[in-house]
């Protein structure tokens, strides 16, 4: 095993929270829990079976914050009422019993949303219908909505939603850190864009303007949870819905969004692309994961994106990454650090796990 290998088992601190070990598995909407947004016995399954393969970190799946407008699938579960968070409780003590943290991910779906069960309609930062269609293995059919511009009223609304869950998520659910969802084309992420922010108001113009409803968000999520809870973000380009997105500024729209982040206070920025390892931005040679380390450099840094591949997960370490999460790689191995711990063999993934419907399947379970 080479050094860097070997340096993926050894302990990190996320704040005043130690992990056993650098492997994380990857937040990954998997649609299995109740209609109401309740966990089930299932996924307390599912999660745990991740902990007993080793991995110091767990990552929910996008788990929505409010009764309003942030559901974002059917079946996605929610953080957004006690009876929410009291069902995920099990699901966390089974994943800690095991010897792993387990953190959160909040999410507002915003204009992308498929399947909200308390509104019809969807908001956005602006009235700006999304690119690309409805993701059918979330149950999700056609061309998104056009979405109404949020009012202020709403925007608070949505910022308190986050905080609230967050405090549930802790105090309730008993989760040890908080992970906001500012990623993949979602509420934050709609803020932080140029062409999906065209507001005129305090929340939008240029982009360090745009940055100004993630720190909102993250600093109504430290004032409930307390300074010693980890509490980070989740940062990308590319969308669910727009894969092939880049920042419009690039490298200073680097510095900008990560140095901002930092400023304000964020434990940890988890960085995810589809190939996290290639290059940022056309004719440059450093990744987003060596950005974020140049422009937030004292914060603990989460790399995500096909690093399955145990050799992209090192050069991801030298690159600055103190965590790197496994999305494919742990669905197809949820004992991946045990595995390259004894030297075995790492199965490929399979795809049809994630169809037709992307939820937790039987066969996940067979060992």
């Amino acid at each position: 095993m080479s050094t860097t290998k070997g340096s993926l088992f050894t302990p990190v601190d996320i704040n005043a929270l130690s992990l056993c070990n650098r492997f994380a598995v990857a937040p990954m909407t998997r649609v299995s829990a109740n209609e109401d947004g309740t966990a089930t016995e299932r996924m307390a399954r599912y999660y745990a079976r991740f902990a007993q393969g080793g991995f110091g970190l767990l990552i929910t799946e996008g788990t929505y914050t409010d009764q309003a407008f942030a559901q974002g699938y059917r079946y996605q579960p929610g953080m957004a009422d006690e009876a929410q968070a009291l069902a995920w409780r099990p699901v966390v003590e089974a994943a800690n019993r095991h010897g792993a943290r387990f953190f959160a991910q909040l999410m507002h779906a915003g204009a992308i949303s498929q399947g909200n069960r308390f509104r019809d309609g969807t908001v956005g930062p602006s009235a700006i219908q999304p690119r690309g269609s409805q993701m059918a293995f979330y149950y999700g059919n056609g061309a998104y909505p056009a979405p109404v511009a949020m009012t202020e009223e709403q925007i608070v609304e949505a910022i308190d939603g986050f905080a609230a869950s967050a405090e549930r998520a802790v105090a309730i659910a008993g989760f040890d850190g908080i992970e906001i969802h500012g990623a993949n084309g979602y509420l934050i992420d709609q803020f932080l864009t140029d062409h999906t922010n065209r507001r005129n108001d305090r929340w939008g113009g240029d982009t360090r303007a745009r940055t100004a409803f993630a720190v909102a968000v993250f600093k109504a999520v430290r004032a409930k949870v307390g300074e010693d809870v980890p509490v980070g973000i989740r940062i990308s380009q590319g969308k669910v819905n727009d894969f092939t997105h880049k920042w419009a500024g690039r490298e200073r729209d680097a510095e900008v969004v990560f140095g901002t982040l930092a400023d304000a206070g964020v434990d940890y920025i988890h960085v995810t692309e589809q190939e996290a390892w290639k290059p940022a931005f056309d004719g440059r040679q450093d990744s987003l994961v060596t950005f974020a380390r140049r422009y937030a450099p004292k914060l603990a840094l989460i790399a995500n994106g096909g690093l399955q591949d145990v050799s992209k997960a090192e050069a991801a370490v030298e690159s600055g990454a103190d965590v790197v999460a496994f999305g494919k790689g742990a669905l197809a191995n949820p004992d991946l650090p045990r595995r390259l711990s004894a030297g075995r063999d790492l199965a490929l993934f399979d795809p049809s796990i994630l169809g037709p419907v992307a939820d937790i399947k039987a066969r996940e379970f067979a060992s």
